[in-house]
């Protein structure tokens, strides 16, 4: 086995750009190569386990709640070579994961009794400043989910937006997927296949998306995403583990 690596070695072997070797270096997602007389770099099996470490890390792009700048604190501490914080870190990091799919699940459960519940005869006739204000919800925010398309309002002759029952019912359930960080698209996915079948799964269709939308959207697999990020933080530990036995 090579004790020293080029940086195209170690591009090769990570199957990366020779210019991402660099962005690492330069980002402190490893810790920083010996150098030549000559200006060159020098990589060890350190920076090999390092990268593979980031790799991980990265592999899954998880927004929520700052779980991204966590993951990317636990690089750089690792990076450090600072084993037991980055340990302690991930743990923490698996904590907060493991809330954001608890958040997932109660808002879909949330919001699926709400879809199923009776709906009253008596219309509501609010506007939108009291809507906003029995929902806690700025007029900007509802202005915004209109504009999305995920709530069409009638308008009285004068133009007023009146809001009906059955219109804030529509707006509690938007509410509280998006207190679980479910994206716009999803949530106006899973409004329009309800509205086709009201049979189907809503958990299912949040999360699964269909292969004709846009990137944005394909990648909006919320609990999927949460699920798979808490499993390459376990392994995370297992190679920060390894990199205290060997360095």
């Amino acid at each position: 086995m090579k004790s020293t690596y080029t940086t195209g070695e170690i591009a090769k072997i990570i199957n990366i750009h020779p210019n991402t070797v660099r962005m690492y270096e330069d980002q402190q997602l490893i810790s920083a190569p010996i150098r030549k007389e000559n200006g060159y770099r020098v990589f060890s099996q350190l920076h090999i386990d390092q990268f593979r470490l980031a790799r991980t890390a990265l592999e899954i792009e998880v927004l929520q709640n700052g779980l991204r700048k966590q993951m990317i604190t636990i690089i750089k501490t690792t990076a450090r070579r600072e084993y037991d914080k980055a340990l302690k870190l991930t743990y923490t990091y698996i904590t907060s994961v493991e809330r954001e799919i608890a958040h997932a699940d109660e808002a879909v459960a949330i919001a699926n009794a709400l879809y199923t519940s009776p709906i009253s005869k008596d219309d509501a006739a609010l506007k939108r400043q009291e809507v906003s204000d029995l929902l806690d919800i700025t007029p900007d925010t509802l202005r915004n989910w209109e504009m999305n398309g995920l709530l069409t309002v009638k308008r009285q002759k004068n133009g007023y937006r009146i809001y009906t029952y059955e219109d804030i019912q529509r707006l509690k359930i938007i509410r509280s997927l998006r207190c679980a960080n479910y994206s716009l698209a999803a949530i106006l996915r899973m409004l329009n296949a309800l509205a086709q079948d009201a049979n189907l799964s809503m958990d299912h269709v949040l999360n699964t998306p269909s292969p004709d939308e846009d990137i944005i959207s394909v990648c909006d697999k919320l609990i999927h995403s949460l699920n798979d990020a808490k499993k390459n933080a376990l392994q995370i530990i297992h190679y920060l583990n390894d990199m205290k036995i060997k360095y």
